[in-house]
């Protein structure tokens, strides 16, 4: 049984203890050397003895783009099935905010088409896709579009 079970007898040994005397062998010095840069307290992770490392040389990929635009994604199809909206005949951010669909306060939302729509719906949004729009029109639907 897992509460039972123990490590085998010698599977773990204590650690060397460095730096305690001529009689343990690691004395002294404690298995650094004789001087030298190694034989001192630090050495930077990365440093390759005043080469240039290996993360400078190689260059750098890709490009973060500082305007990008990010938005929650919404499909037609899952504001028409979702248990917490079936009521509901107007939906805006903050709505989408209170019933868990999105989860970030501030984030914009795009409506996009897929799946069908099968009540008139009212959407307060930042972005609609062309098939949302279409879609929401002719459930009897409308879509406004948000500023901002």
């Amino acid at each position: 049984m897992l509460q039972h079970l123990e490590k085998p007898r010698g599977s773990t040994k204590p650690g060397k203890r460095k730096g305690r005397g001529p009689g343990s062998n690691l004395g002294k010095t404690a298995g650094r050397g004789q001087k030298g840069q190694y034989a001192r307290s630090k050495v930077r992770r990365g440093f390759e003895g005043g080469q240039m490392p290996l993360h400078r040389r190689l260059p750098r990929r890709g490009f973060k783009n500082p305007f990008r635009k990010v938005y929650a994604i919404i499909n037609l199809g899952d504001l028409d099935k979702r248990k917490g909206l079936q009521g509901i005949d107007e939906i805006d951010p903050q709505v989408l905010l209170d019933k868990g669909v999105v989860r970030k306060k501030n984030l914009k939302i795009k409506v996009l088409g897929k799946g069908d729509l099968n009540r008139p719906l009212k959407i307060k949004a930042h972005r609609f896709s062309r098939s949302a729009v279409e879609k929401l029109k002719a459930a009897g639907g409308e879509a406004v579009v948000i500023e901002g």
